[in-house]
């Protein structure tokens, strides 16, 4: 029983899979195509949301250094995650590097574990996303109901004539020593506008990889460009202002502990590090599209480590200048950038990144539904998934029904559910994915050196350990809550499983038939 669960997929019938037919996925992804859906991947929530919430809450303006220290847990896997997609270039990303590497279970436990990384990711940035287009709309006087603005049951309070939800702002309110209850106030029903955005992309990705890949690439370019609009008006300001910025909210640069674990101090630098890990998602998310890259040999380790090196330049310098021109205290609120560049008299600097915010959003969602849907359909051509996962539409060459079920299955979730403890959920799906990922390029390098390897992941082994190690540090700096709910999780993974993939499972009817042939 124990070989059965630990039964490998050979390398070369991966490989076979990986030849282009006129039934299977398209092959029309580049170099740049496949960075930028990296990068659209990464840059949204991190920059939008996280940067301000780590720095109020747990590190200050050390939120630098949590950047760095979860910059490095990517770049350990980065590393590994590009020798892989170079060498087995299939959509099932470190599903199937773990099934060739590790075995079936292992597989099946990091599939079922990046339906956290991908479709409950992309829920809780779909409910981010709302929230800036309500403030957008609010600021040209359009109000949606407040009811189908927030999912079911979160309470939603009208601040500044803006309608917000409790939980983004209630650190503001405490500190300014307001009630919420003495503003108005209702509970939500519906989060309309992150059903509807989860819709839109899910059917943008039906229509086609190439179409999907042009539309983000599109994106991507407008909201770095805000980005960098942002870095410009901020960073001189803080050049010009040294004296009432740096010399003022940098000191000091670590804040004293307070008493608890990850509040402030080094232990803060390493809790925000686990926290904004979330900021980092994405990246990895390039691996699922190797099945429809053109050269994936040589292009997927640059799509992979190229939006990785951007996004953390571009994380490190907004978090640094966010929390110099305004106190970290003050960016525990939905919108920090805009609160930033407000501090700056830039009057035109809210709106436009509140622009940069919305299609920063809308990227991540693509690209999470996009990962979350080839991991299903490679699961499906191996047996553990049922068969109509793995369809390709006859015109778009998609797999479109399962596209559909994961869009209809994440707009319910970003819909109802209050989601603001799925992001250290996410976090800690994505970390373990991360670790397995690591150890599967380890032992694989033991098991089969003779393999050519267009991309080789450098001083092995200490980059897969070191990929291991930080990744599992940051596991460990996350609340136990979070780790009860990964381990319910992955319960539930294992009872589908066991009454349905290992029945069904390609491999086992391979190694069954062979077995009988000898």
């Amino acid at each position: 029983m124990a070989s059965r669960l630990l039964s490998t997929k050979p390398l070369d019938v991966i490989l076979r899979e990986t030849e282009e037919t006129s039934h299977g996925l398209k092959r029309s992804l580049g170099p740049i195509n496949l960075t930028t859906l990296g990068v659209g991947a990464v840059i949204g929530a991190g920059i939008f949301v996280l940067t301000g919430q780590a720095a109020a809450q747990y590190a200050g303006p050390a939120v630098v250094l949590s950047f760095t220290l979860a910059f490095f847990a990517c770049l350990f896997a980065g590393l590994c995650y590009a020798e892989f997609a170079s060498l087995i270039p299939i959509a099932g990303s470190a599903y199937t590097y773990g099934y060739a590497t590790l075995g079936e279970i292992f597989a099946w436990i990091i599939g079922w574990d990046l339906m956290l990384e991908y479709a409950f990711g992309a829920a809780t940035v779909a409910a981010g996303w709302s929230g800036y287009v309500l403030s957008f709309l609010q600021d040209f006087g359009i109000h949606l109901p407040p009811q189908f603005s927030g999912a079911h049951g979160e309470m939603m309070v009208k601040y500044n004539g803006i309608w917000e939800r409790l939980g983004r702002i209630k650190a503001t309110l405490m500190s300014q020593h307001i009630n919420p209850m003495s503003l108005p106030h209702l509970t939500a029903q519906f989060n309309l506008l992150a059903a509807a955005a989860i819709i839109v992309v899910t059917v943008i990705l039906v229509i086609g990889i190439k179409e999907s890949a042009n539309f983000n690439s599109t994106m991507v370019i407008i909201k770095v460009a805000v980005v960098f609009i942002f870095i410009a008006i901020a960073g001189a300001y803080v050049l010009n202002h040294p004296a009432t910025t740096i010399d003022v909210n940098w000191k000091p640069f670590i804040p004293p502990n307070k008493g608890g674990f990850g509040n402030f101090g080094w232990s803060g630098i390493a809790r925000a590090a686990s926290v904004i890990f979330f900021a980092y998602i994405g990246f990895d998310a390039v691996s699922t599209t190797a099945q429809e890259a053109k050269n994936p040999q040589r292009d997927m380790p640059i799509g992979i480590m190229g939006s990785l090196l951007i996004c953390t330049v571009l994380y490190i310098l907004v978090s640094g200048i966010l929390t110099a021109v305004v106190p970290y205290t003050s960016l525990n609120v939905a919108d920090p950038v805009a609160v930033g560049i407000d501090a700056t008299g830039v009057v035109w600097g809210s709106i436009l990144v509140k622009i940069g915010a919305i299609l920063g959003l809308a990227t991540v969602m693509l690209v999470m539904l996009l990962g979350q849907s080839r991991v299903f359909y490679t699961m499906s051509n191996d047996g553990l998934l049922p068969p109509w996962a793995s369809r390709i539409h006859p015109k778009f060459r998609t797999p479109w029904i399962s596209t559909i079920a994961v869009g209809i299955f994440v707009a319910i979730f970003a819909a109802i559910l209050p989601i603001d403890v799925l992001g250290e959920l996410v976090s800690i799906g994505t970390l373990l994915a991360f670790v397995i990922v690591s150890a599967g390029v380890w032992i694989l390098r033991r098991r089969r050196p003779d393999l050519p390897r267009p991309f080789k992941t450098p001083w092995v082994p200490f980059v897969p350990i070191m990929g291991i190690v930080v990744s599992t540090f940051l596991m460990l700096s996350l609340p136990l809550a979070t780790w009860l709910r990964l381990i319910i999780w992955l319960i539930v993974g294992l009872l589908v499983y066991y009454f349905y993939g290992r029945k069904h499972s390609k491999v086992r009817l391979m190694n069954a038939n062979a077995d009988r042939a000898t």
